[in-house]
């Protein structure tokens, strides 16, 4: 799958829209995952994602997985990794359909296997000078 992405680059869900975007869709669904400056009531300064040597071709086949139960015309899918500045998107989806209906449904089933499955691990660093992983086993 050529639209499935784990990059140390810059992403966003308006990039992925226009790659799946077209004439025969009548709705495109994005999701995007920004890194935001809280989380548990302390304030984030910085946010690296680390990543499994695995992880392209655990997304694609997440991707795969997900395109077999539902009937939409086109996907993407980002995941950065490496230090990701506040504010900027650190996962991205946009998917195309007929309807929004399938389009909603096939996005939310992406976003959430991506969390439950995707082997890639959040270390937070918050202004008090505490950190924390998080999906580290």
């Amino acid at each position: 799958m050529d639209k499935v992405f784990i990059t140390d680059q810059i992403i966003s869900a308006s990039h992925l829209s226009s790659l799946v975007s077209g004439d025969k869709s009548g709705a495109v669904v994005t999701f995007s995952g920004d890194v935001r400056n809280h989380d548990d009531g302390k304030d984030v300064t910085s946010l690296t994602y680390e990543i499994h040597p695995s992880a392209q071709d655990v997304l694609t086949s997440i991707v795969a997985e997900v395109s077999a139960r539902f009937a939409f015309n086109d996907v993407a899918v980002a995941h950065r990794y490496g230090d990701i500045a506040i504010g900027e998107c650190a996962f991205a989806v946009a998917v195309s359909a007929d309807h929004r209906e399938v389009a909603f449904e096939a996005c939310s089933a992406l976003v959430n296997t991506v969390k439950e499955k995707l082997p890639i691990w959040k270390h937070q660093v918050f202004a008090d000078g505490s950190d924390q992983w998080v999906n580290f086993a």
